[in-house]
């Protein structure tokens, strides 16, 4: 697989990290209202660290998180991309497409519009035959991204994330399924 890919939509280019995204990435990572439904703020070695792990992932799978970055103005806005979870879950082994971006983004369209092109790479390019992605069930708006790539949610299918604590009101998950058409 080409792990150097590049995935443009109109409006957004899909690229592999630059050192340029540490610091947006970090302020991202520390807002609020971005890590609303995940268990904590990041500092900024937290941050970093995603993004090597990021960088790894890519090396071993020829796939990863690419950060989206806004055509118009060349602002890196987050990232959406495909990644192997590592924990073990009745769904596992998987592929989960993911997003996070920056509020500043929010409302226009971003996440669905480089997910959808995520997507077509999956089925496409890297003929995956299906795809999750999971979420709280709080968030709303992950949800209707993943209900406008046409993604189905089972509650039956619903589980408790074991990466966090049993106490978490994080814990328990949706999960949604998309299968190549």
């Amino acid at each position: 697989m080409d792990d150097d890919v590049d995935i443009r939509t109109e409006r957004l280019l899909l690229r592999r990290w630059r050192d340029g995204d540490r610091a947006p990435w970090a302020a991202m990572c520390a807002d609020p209202d971005v890590m609303r439904h995940f268990p904590a703020l990041q500092t900024r070695e937290q941050a970093d660290a995603t993004i090597d792990r990021i960088d790894a992932h890519f090396e071993e799978h020829g796939f990863g998180l690419w950060a989206v970055e806004r055509i118009e103005d060349g602002d890196f806005i987050g990232f959406v991309g495909l990644y192997r979870p590592t924990y073990d879950a009745h769904f596992t082994p998987a592929v989960e497409i993911g997003w996070r971006l920056a509020r500043a983004a929010w409302g226009a369209g971003y996440a669905t519009e480089a997910a959808g092109a995520v997507v077509e790479h999956a089925f496409g390019t890297l003929a995956l035959d299906e795809i999750v992605s999971v979420t709280v069930p709080a968030n709303e708006p992950s949800r209707n991204v993943m209900r406008k790539l046409g993604m189905a949610h089972d509650p039956a299918e619903d589980f408790e994330h074991p990466n966090l604590p049993e106490d978490s009101p994080l814990r328990l998950h949706v999960l949604y399924r998309l299968r190549r058409g």
